[in-house]
């Protein structure tokens, strides 16, 4: 047992249950516990003002205090001090809905023993010291959040839930590289972030941003796992990304970088071990670097190394524009779903990169009408229509679209309140939260970036009946041609762009599919039922693979 004692504060008012939850914390704990034990939600409020107390368990329906009030409070009175769920089995959605506000885990009472609690308090406490650090990510939380509502409602075994919550292996680097001056030398971190190898290599991006840090890498990771999962690809998910700005590195900066940082990280990437691909702030050139120092390192030359590579590398035709098309695939399945005749159809696309550029490309040739665009220099309205060859071949020529000349500006507030029949985004993660979400109008909200919406977001617009494509289901048409950039690698083969993409939308709409299918029978929104989906996979291989030793 551990000399280390957790104060813990339990709230509950049913004296069977409190009785048995004060026994197990006495006698079957590693962690030493000091317990005070109240039935009212107003004396857990008065011992929280005490500010002695590590951790909350506490069952949401008290005497004075029901359901997510009971939660809502006791976080405002201490809103540092984790909180786990203590629920029966005829409460799993409010259990769902309390996981989405914030707490920390959940208990069956039903299925209650010393295991499980001992697990659930450790756990939690361990995840609270990991988010005052690196991990400390909104990004993170979110991802954390999605899987939690997921395994309540799918009932996941508790030792399968605790293990995926945190990923497999994360390697954090610093390292030096010269500016082109040859006088200043600058450090900057990197990450690698591989959540689970159960799957087979894993299989992610690297991204070079200034904000970059291991919760947002994690939060990636995870839903790369997720979206692998649901592809049925054999992948388990991984990120990567370096802290810097690209945008202020000339070419031959960003080489020495990328070359220096994949020798940081050799040791754990590898055609059958883990997968580099772009991601934002990099290409196909830095996938070419990539390679280039692996092969270099290994004696020979290893395509399969990265994918989103240039194709006389070894690349795959339909890789560049694959999350574009594959996105749009998603859309034309769900606008049949809702009855939405996508040729009779207006669309805002929020993020003019790669995937919204390609999105708005490939909605355009469908027929639908697209009427703002935006990037980071400004939003682009004309509700008669925005030529989509106009604006690419602008920002080819400009970087941005700032001062294109057949269009009003606006600002991203305002892009986001149009009325629409389709909102695209593909920009960043938390751009419709719970101050903006009323003010969406769209029939259909598809995610091509990674978390875009928050889970009180989510809420909102499922309430208010917004059909939403899930990032791990919208944006996964990328990963699933770099899976065929893989295969085609090691077995030295080319296939042909028509092949690809019958391959592409037959694996994305089968998906697609089975989502919709699970959506209905359990009466989810399409991004949980796509979690579960994928979860359900990475769970059924974890028990078959069983633990070593």
């Amino acid at each position: 047992m551990s000399d280390q004692i957790v104060r813990i504060l339990l709230v509950e008012d049913n004296p069977l249950h409190a009785k048995l939850i004060q026994r197990l914390l006495d006698t079957e704990m590693q962690l030493r516990c000091e317990v005070v034990a109240v039935d009212r939600l107003a004396d857990g409020l008065g011992q929280l003002e005490r500010g002695t107390s590590d951790l909350v368990l506490l069952d949401l329906i008290l005497p004075d205090s029901q359901e997510l009030e009971t939660l809502f409070r006791i976080r405002s009175a201490a809103p540092d001090v984790p909180v786990v769920i203590l629920t029966g089995l005829d409460d799993v959605k409010l259990a769902s809905r309390a996981v989405e506000a914030g707490a920390s885990d959940f208990l069956l009472k039903t299925r209650l023993n010393g295991i499980a609690l001992d697990r659930a308090i450790r756990y939690t406490l361990a995840r609270k010291r990991a988010h005052g650090g690196e991990w400390d990510s909104p990004m993170f939380r979110l991802a954390q959040q999605q899987f939690l509502k997921a395994a309540q409602i799918m009932n996941l075994d508790d030792n399968i839930r605790q293990r995926l919550l945190f990923p497999q292996r994360t390697q954090m680097v610093s390292f030096p590289f010269f500016r082109d001056d040859r006088a200043q030398v600058e450090t900057v971190f990197g990450y690698r972030v591989q959540h689970v190898l159960t799957m087979g290599p894993t299989k992610g991006g690297i991204r070079y941003h200034e904000d970059v840090d291991l919760g947002d890498v994690a939060a990636l990771a995870t839903w790369m796992t997720w979206k692998c999962a649901l592809m049925r690809l054999p992948f388990g998910g991984a990120k990567g990304g370096v802290r810097v700005d690209p945008t202020v590195l000339s070419k031959s900066e960003l080489q020495r970088l990328t070359r220096r940082y994949t020798a940081e990280i050799i040791d754990i990437i590898g055609p059958g071990k883990d997968i580099p691909a772009p991601d934002m702030g990099t290409d196909e050139q830095v996938m070419a670097w990539v390679m280039d120092t692996y092969s270099q390192q290994v004696g020979h030359s290893v395509p399969a190394v990265v994918t989103g590579k240039p194709v006389v590398l070894g690349g795959s035709l339909g890789r560049k524009e694959a999350t574009g098309r594959g996105l749009v695939y998603s859309i034309e399945a769900a606008a049949e779903t809702i009855g939405l005749d996508l040729a009779k159809s207006t669309a805002v696309v929020q993020g003019f990169g790669n995937v919204g550029s390609f999105a708005a490309r490939f909605l355009a040739e469908a027929g639908v009408k697209i009427i703002a665009v935006s990037d980071v220099s400004t939003g682009l309205y004309n509700p008669g229509g925005l030529s989509v060859d106009a604006l690419v071949d602008y920002a080819a020529k400009n970087r941005v679209l700032a001062g294109f000349p057949d269009a009003e500006p606006i600002s991203n507030a305002e892009l986001l309140a149009l009325e629409c029949d389709v909102l695209v985004l593909a920009a960043l993660q938390n751009q419709v939260t719970a101050e903006n979400a009323e003010q969406i109008k769209c029939r259909l909200l598809a995610e091509g970036a990674n978390g875009p919406t928050s889970l009180e977001a989510d809420e909102i617009l499922n309430e208010r009946g917004v059909y939403i494509i899930p990032d791990i289901l919208g944006n996964a048409g990328g990963v699933t041609v770099s899976y065929f950039e893989w295969v085609q690698g090691l077995q030295n083969l080319t296939w042909t762009l028509d092949e690809i993409n019958r391959r592409l939308k037959s694996i994305l709409l089968d998906a697609f599919a089975r989502t919709r299918r699970r959506a209905e029978g359990d009466k989810l929104d399409l991004r949980t039922a796509a979690l579960i989906e994928g979860i359900a996979r990475v769970t059924e291989a974890k028990l078959l693979r069983g633990l070593f030793p």
